[in-house]
């Protein structure tokens, strides 16, 4: 049940996302109607509401989706197409003749079991005759062979050309009768019949899969066959659509023409009844937001909220903030994260998030959206009020997925504001992009993808995104001209300069899927959707208490210096650096510039400029303009100059502890903090001395430690740790860049 449910969300996301995106050839779908999936495979249910991730592809092709991994089945479906063409994809277990006297826990069991043992012998079976009583309830059921019996004339209708069906049935006698018994008071079912003669030839493999007690659609087959149908295509084209996809021969299909026909007109029929309620659902439940956001305001003067109507005085768009988010923003709000990721398949609506990232590293929330559609025009209202609520002050950077209509909007709404595509996004994408034209080539490709990415010269890539064109062929594909034309905003080469604070890395896209769990993880009304929001906005928001820091390392000053003044994650941050910086040296250049070098390499290296009377210093790898802390290389060539403490304009307020002070938002017992630290530390320190010492003494006493040591380090690995104050220590590897 949760898979076939997760096959569909699937489906109804394709639907509502490639109606939305694009005013394409396809524009005559009224969105009302992009739910017959929903109303075929679930009762209607006024409290749900069912959230899923944007599948529509940004190329535009309204043919083309994207298949997240964990999603549904489709994509391991689609895989098993050729087997269920055929008997592997039945148990692989041998079904042996049924016998008199066999027992099975229940009469379905043993249907499914009757059922195997016919199609391998070439015939299907149907239930027949049932018995049953007051005391036993059911307590026979009757098997019998699809030939069993003679089909009764039936009154013909009043027609001028009555059709004259024939029938299959031949008083074949083949069949299995069960009866129920009681033993020991566990109910059980045995074969009192049991008869396999046929007067009628039996099947091959080839032609049994083709009975209608075989012929089944699949849940991945139903969702193109809907969308295919929606764009006018008749059953014959859909068949060789599918065909030509699961690349089988005509005719090889796990289903006929007339399965699909019957599958698309009983859809209809289903969207019909249910549609009318389905729309009065989504204008009550927008209301009943409406009156939410009123309410509040009334209550809490700092709660923010806008909304539009559409012709038809509906609620069309309607977003809102909280007063501490806007707080917050005064201080965090350099680069924002619009997430675009989910829409709503009850309601048709887009949901979109702001998010930032605090001095601790975590997602912090700004504010959320609800849009009909994805138009530019749709992004442009949304970015346009979120200015509003942040009192018109624009972000430096945002972040968003590919989508063209919110490049447009960004262009036209934040001139100023860098567009950076996140590059989970990008890679999320690659396998339903380009998994399946290169096949074994695929794991390659993605490996060299990932290399490209990270190139620092904008002229390198550019040599190296010809090269992985042509290694592998692409030079025609839609999805790598997509890539390219958005270049400017994704490969690290191009948006080095872009100030992220960070926000590019894996922790923070945890804590953004963490965000969505809160408010996603219940099928709920909108009433009850506002509510959660805000609930995971505050747990956003909070305090981090409790966060510690790490020792010192390198007894640098420095070192120390930004300890007292950075909050746990930007000083491990850039603890890390510093710990690096001493594998490097400087050299000065003719120019005045300084050349610096990992000691192991001859070539390469960082051109930094130290300007001594403005107390600046620029390298050209750009990590402080790129996340606001400095470099290995610029502290290397600080520590040259015996600098002692960096210069406080590269302290920005963003990561420094006072950041969260001024906003009201996060604080640190810093005195405490650190002296429990140390005192950890020191501990740590001396009991690991004395250990090693003692169990140096001999063999056994250095293999009985290495045991309880790895035992230990596995249990306190495997120890739940509370997210919003857990530390992200940056981890020591050797970077030789």
């Amino acid at each position: 049940m949760q898979n076939s449910r997760k096959t569909f969300m699937g489906f109804v996301a394709l639907l509502l996302t490639g109606f939305a995106a694009k005013k394409s050839s396809i524009t005559v779908w009224k969105l009302e109607h992009f739910l017959d999936f929903f109303s075929l495979k679930m009762a209607m249910k006024p409290s749900n509401n069912i959230w899923i991730r944007r599948q529509q592809c940004p190329c535009g092709d309204w043919k083309c989706y994207i298949k997240y991994e964990g999603d549904d089945q489709a994509s391991a479906n689609s895989q098993l197409v050729k087997s269920e063409t055929s008997s592997t994809s039945l148990p692989s277990e041998v079904v042996f003749t049924p016998y008199v006297g066999q027992i099975f826990k229940s009469d379905d069991e043993a249907f499914e079991y009757y059922s195997n043992f016919a199609r391998k012998n070439g015939f299907s079976i149907r239930k027949a005759r049932s018995t049953e009583s007051q005391n036993l309830g059911i307590y026979r059921r009757d098997f019998v062979c699809y030939r069993s019996g003679f089909n009764q004339p039936r009154k013909k209708a009043n027609v001028e050309h009555p059709r004259d069906r024939k029938s299959v049935r031949c008083g074949c006698d083949a069949k299995l009768y069960l009866t129920k018994e009681i033993v020991d008071g566990v109910t059980q079912w045995y074969v009192s019949q049991f008869s396999n003669v046929h007067n009628h030839e039996l099947l091959e493999d080839d032609q049994v899969r083709l009975l209608p007690a075989y012929r089944k659609i699949q849940e991945a087959d139903q969702e193109r066959i809907l969308l295919l149908s929606k764009a006018g295509f008749p059953v014959n084209r859909i068949v060789r659509v599918l065909e030509t996809e699961k690349g089988v021969q005509p005719g090889q299909l796990p289903f006929i023409e007339k399965d699909v026909r019957n599958f698309v007109r009983t859809c209809k029929k289903t969207v019909q009844e249910n549609d009318a309620l389905l729309t009065e659902k989504r204008e009550n439940d927008t209301l009943e937001l409406l009156e939410s956001c009123k309410a509040l305001a009334e209550r809490d003067p700092d709660f923010i909220y806008e909304f539009t109507m559409d012709p038809n005085d509906k609620v069309e768009n309607i977003a809102w903030s909280y007063g501490n988010s806007v707080h917050a923003y005064s201080v965090f709000g350099d680069v924002v994260a619009f997430d675009t990721t989910y829409r709503s398949i009850t309601y048709g609506l887009l949901l979109g998030v702001w998010f930032g990232i605090d001095n601790h590293g975590k997602a912090i929330f700004f504010g959320c959206v609800l849009l009909q559609d994805e138009t530019s025009q749709s992004f442009a209202w949304a970015l346009q009020t979120f200015v509003r609520f942040m009192r018109g002050r624009c972000p430096q950077t945002i972040l968003t997925d590919i989508d063209s209509g919110l490049r447009d909007a960004i262009t036209s709404e934040l001139t100023n504001t860098k567009h950076v595509i996140c590059l989970w996004h990008i890679l999320s994408k690659l396998s339903s992009w380009f998994s399946l034209p290169l096949g074994p080539q695929y794991m390659d490709f993605k490996s060299q993808f990932d290399i490209l990415c990270h190139l620092e010269s904008i002229d390198d890539f550019e040599h190296q995104w010809r090269h992985l064109v042509a290694r592998f062929g692409l030079g025609s594909d839609k999805h790598i001209g997509l890539l390219y034309s958005y270049r400017a905003s994704w490969p690290f080469s191009c948006i080095r300069g872009y100030f992220l604070a960070r926000m590019m890395t894996s922790e923070y896209s945890k804590s953004l899927d963490m965000f969505f769990k809160r408010i996603l993880s219940a099928q709920t009304c909108l009433q009850a959707f506002f509510e959660q929001v805000g609930v995971a906005s505050s747990l956003a928001n909070q305090s981090r208490e409790n966060m510690q820091y790490t020792h010192i390392k390198t007894c640098m000053p420095i070192e120390e210096h930004a300890q007292s003044i950075l909050t746990p994650y930007a000083f491990n941050v850039l603890q890390h650096e510093i710990v690096l910086s001493l594998q490097y040296a400087a050299r000065e250049m003719a120019n005045g510039s300084y050349l610096v070098r990992h000691y192991k390499k001859m070539d390469g290296g960082c051109l930094v400029i130290w300007m001594p009377e403005e107390e600046q210093i620029h390298c050209s790898c750009k990590e402080f303009e790129h996340s606001g802390l400095l470099c290995r290389h610029s502290l290397r060539l600080l520590a040259v100059k015996n600098y002692f403490q960096l210069p406080d304009k590269y302290f920005p307020l963003r990561w420094r502890k006072e950041s969260s002070s001024s906003s009201s938002l996060i604080t640190v017992d810093d005195h405490n903090t650190q002296i429990n630290s140390d005192e950890y530390s020191q501990a740590f320190h001396s009991v690991a001395a004395t250990l090693l010492t003692e169990s140096l003494v001999s063999k056994e006493r250095f293999d009985y430690v290495h045991k309880e040591l790895t035992g230990l380090l596995d249990h306190v690995r495997n120890m739940p740790v509370v997210e919003e104050v857990a530390l992200n220590i940056v981890p020591n590897n050797i970077d030789e860049s």
